[in-house]
């Protein structure tokens, strides 16, 4: 290839020109296919926050070397046990994308806990997962709350705004039922050793039906023994249904999530575990009228269904749908058989010239231009006087038949006696 080829190559190629939009979307992309960049901690200070009235939080993390723009939105910040400030120290875990209006890289954050928390949440997050991927969480494991429960063992604080909460709703409830309480300090050393054997008393018993285990607000400290792996699985291991009512509604533990049922609140525990007669009757009324509602509903919309397919064209005259395959049918029969006749006279019109040339090499047209052939009494062709001798009977093949003949003599061509 020439330099000057090369050249002339080169300078018919296109330079590819990007918008600013295909670069970011470009670089979102490679950013979210980083699995460290999806979901990772990251530790700093606080600063230039802003609570805006939508309820989004904006600020930013900083270091000694860096800093980051983060966004942490309103349905992530409202479950934050304390108010960020500026200079505060945190840890947030998130994601990091970028905000393709300003073509910025920011965090966005999903949690967010002051430092110094970071061990707890850490052992929390660890024993979540191990006991998520042994299977104390999935929900084919979880036993029916009765509707109806006689007898409720609640493992509480005798002395806490807990039980108090329980005992208030309860009263409120004109269910026939009867409540027993096993003492058990709710936070503390002692505490995941007493909760474990309330539970573990309760299901001794044959007269309890549910268990409710309970406490009230408070710090990741305060609610740790709800963390403990021991009172996981002594409520995995319960053969009665289990609540689990710990803390605020934004408050999470381990036990929430193995427990059979979790409840947001002691008194939403006490609420979910009782049920009020009245209140079945009414609740089984609404069913019913919503039941026979949605059901009558349901019945007028298929039989306007079905009456309007009933009234489309294609039944009224169903012939119609193979018009178009009957037409398109024909079309393809018509060009099959054209095809098939020319392709027929193109291989009559080889054949015939074929027919023409291999006639034209046949040794009989040879005969009728006045030749003949002669062979011998087995049919050998002679091409020699020198195959035959003097009174030999030969044939001699003509055009139109055979004739014998003896040989009286023989000479070659160029003999003296020519």
């Amino acid at each position: 290839m020439s330099d000057l080829y090369q050249d002339n190559l080169f300078a018919k190629k296109e330079k590819k020109i990007y918008t600013v939009a295909e670069i970011t979307e470009y670089l979102q992309a490679l950013i979210k296919e980083d699995t460290l960049l999806s979901d990772f901690w990251i530790s700093g200070e606080i600063s230039n926050f802003y609570h805006h009235s939508s309820g989004h939080m904006y600020f930013t993390l900083k270091d000694k070397n860096s800093q980051l723009k983060t966004v942490m939105f309103k349905g992530y910040n409202s479950s934050l046990d304390f108010e960020p400030k500026e200079g505060m120290q945190v840890e947030a875990r998130g994601s990091l994308d970028i905000y393709a209006q300003r073509g910025e890289y920011q965090f966005y954050a999903r949690e967010m806990i002051k430092a110094g928390k970071g061990k707890l949440y850490e052992a929390f997050e660890k024993l979540k997962e191990n006991l998520e991927k042994e299977g104390l969480f999935a929900e084919s494991k979880k036993k029916e709350i009765p509707l109806l429960a006689k007898k409720i063992g609640i493992v509480t604080s005798p002395t806490g705004a807990a039980i108090r909460d329980i005992l208030s709703v309860m009263k409120r409830r004109s269910g026939n039922f009867s409540v027993l309480i096993v003492p058990a300090h709710v936070q503390g050393n002692l505490a995941k050793g007493e909760i474990t054997a309330g539970i573990k008393y309760l299901n001794s018993r044959d007269d309890i039906d549910l268990i409710i285990i309970s406490r009230g607000g408070g710090s990741i400290e305060d609610l740790w023994p709800f963390n403990e792996e021991e009172v996981a699985r002594a409520i995995y291991n319960s053969k009665l249904p289990v609540i689990s009512g710990v803390g605020h509604e934004t408050d999470f533990t381990i036990s929430d999530f193995v427990a059979d049922l979790r409840a947001p609140t002691p008194s939403a525990a006490a609420e979910l575990a009782t049920a009020n007669r009245e209140e079945i009757l009414n609740r089984l009324e609404n069913l019913t009228k919503r039941l026979l509602n949605s059901s009558s509903t349901k019945i007028k919309e298929y039989k306007n269904k079905v009456e309007s397919i009933f009234e489309r064209r294609i039944f009224s005259s169903p012939e119609e749908l193979f018009r178009n395959y009957e037409q398109e049918l024909d079309r393809l029969e018509t060009g099959l058989i054209h095809q098939i006749e020319k392709d027929y006279k193109n291989w009559e019109n080889k054949y015939q010239l074929l027919y023409q040339k291999l006639n034209n090499l046949s040794p009989l047209q040879t005969l009728d231009r006045g030749y003949s052939i002669l062979q011998d009494e087995n049919e050998n062709t002679i091409k020699s006087v020198d195959e035959i001798k003097t009174g030999e009977i030969l044939n001699a093949r003509l055009s139109d038949g055979l004739a014998e003949l003896e040989v009286k003599a023989t000479r070659k061509v160029g003999d003296n006696n020519d």
